[in-house]
């Protein structure tokens, strides 16, 4: 291999134990030095930046069929010279608009399926009119009006502050929408000035949460930095495992302050190798989980049921990320913390869905969250702490995602070791004792 710095480099005064020495200063005046970390920094700096803020800066602008509930439980009569209900009118109009676009995808439910909805995380809230709508509105007109008409906006902060903040508002709009429509058909039918001002916008908007979770649930945002604790679990702890069993084989230089140390080498094959990282990575990782709930549930309190539940998927989710990442490291070597980075951290936490719903980032970070592991790990936590860890709400996708991953992880590294073992390709010449 050719050396980045040229053997003609000026040496400072020799070192009677390690001989001459070079300086800083020769060092820096090399280009090839500077050459590689330099294009890596700046490609993994532009990248980052492209990536994260890529996601987050118009969710309103990219909604892509964000599904939201519409309800209509109105019972009222037509008002007269119309042919349906009040109830019946503006749900129709809502779902027509929303049908022209593909921005919001409006589900007409009843008030159980709706609430079933809200309860399984398939819809971000919802829009109801209540039963007594039409009846309330025509009221408006005569002496016997006691209480405002009012349409209610659901929210369901289980599936995140920014998401439920988002169908809240877009729920809100169509509220206030209906309510400009009839306060027209109101007002044409009223000769006193002052009745038609007040029946210009005559419908009060009520916001109640549909699906409630814990007061220390982080208003939604607990699943995410959970997941976050769990993925970094596994990509810190791998990356430990490799470096530290790396180290141990002799294999890897151990430099701690000024005290630098290199163990004999052991003749051990790539595969092999492997083997040993993977086992210690599901060993160690039983430890890190079960901390991991300690301090966030006994320590901090976060609102957490079903804890068995939660501790199997937390461990199974830590292994599947660290045994990737030892699959990563064993193909690409050096660069193996990098990539595995990139896969595991720069394009999962973007695509997550856990913070910005997947429904309002640009098409790139949909596709992501297809296979990226942290959008489905994130969805089985969030189905265990906010939605009683039913299947349908995330969980199923959930285990048949780290089963998927697992084994990709154990097929691509394998396959990879065994490749460059039997082509003779060893990872270092071994040392004498």
């Amino acid at each position: 291999m050719t050396s980045a710095i040229p053997p003609n480099t000026p040496a400072a005064a020799p070192d009677p134990a390690h001989g001459p020495q070079v300086r800083a200063s020769a060092l820096l005046r090399h280009a090839k030095l500077w050459l590689v970390p330099t294009i890596l920094c700046a490609l993994v700096s532009l990248l980052l930046s492209l990536l994260y803020m890529g996601g987050i800066l118009n969710p309103s602008d990219h909604l892509d069929r964000l599904p939201i509930a519409l309800v209509d439980e109105d019972q009222g009569r037509p008002l007269p010279g119309q042919q349906e209900n009040l109830g019946k009118q503006i749900t129709d109009t809502v779902a027509a608009a929303g049908s022209s676009k593909t921005s919001i995808d409006w589900r007409r439910l009843d008030a159980a399926e709706a609430q079933e909805a809200l309860a399984s995380g398939k819809v971000f809230g919802a829009l109801v009119v209540p039963a007594d709508f039409t009846a309330s509105v025509a009221a408006l007109t005569t002496n016997r009006a006691t209480t405002r008409p009012t349409l209610t906006v659901l929210t369901n902060p289980g599936l995140g502050s920014l998401g439920s903040s988002l169908a809240s508002q877009i729920n809100q709009g169509a509220a206030h929408q209906a309510s400009l429509a009839i306060g027209k058909q109101l007002a044409a039918t009223s000769a006193v000035p002052t009745t038609r001002v007040l029946l210009a916008d005559p419908v009060a908007v009520v916001t109640r949460v549909g699906h409630p979770i814990g007061r220390h649930s982080g208003l939604g945002l607990t699943a995410f930095y959970y997941t976050l604790l769990l993925v970094l679990g596994g990509f810190i702890g791998g990356n430990l495992v490799n470096a530290g069993a790396d180290t141990a084989l002799g294999y890897a230089d151990s430099e701690i302050g000024p005290w630098h140390t290199r163990r004999p080498t052991v003749p051990v094959s790539r595969t092999q190798t492997l083997v040993l990282k993977m086992v210690m990575t599901a060993g160690i990782s039983l430890l890190t989980t079960t901390l991991v709930m300690i301090a966030t549930i006994a320590i901090l309190g976060m609102d957490a049921d079903h804890i068995p539940m939660l501790w199997l998927f937390s461990y199974c989710a830590t292994v599947a990320v660290g045994l990737g990442v030892q699959a990563i490291n064993a193909a690409f070597g050096g660069i193996g913390q990098l990539v595995s980075m990139f896969v595991f951290i720069a394009l999962a936490l973007p695509s997550s869905g856990a913070t910005v719903p997947l429904e309002a980032t640009p098409a790139f970070y949909r596709f992501l969250g297809v296979f990226e592991p942290m959008h489905q790990l994130s969805s089985g936590v969030r189905s265990i702490l906010y939605f009683d860890a039913r299947a349908d709400a995330g969980l199923a996708r959930g285990w048949i995602m780290i089963a998927v991953g697992t084994v990709a992880a154990l097929a691509f590294g394998f396959a990879m070791t065994h490749y460059y073992d039997r082509r003779g390709l060893r990872r270092l010449t071994p040392q004498p004792e």
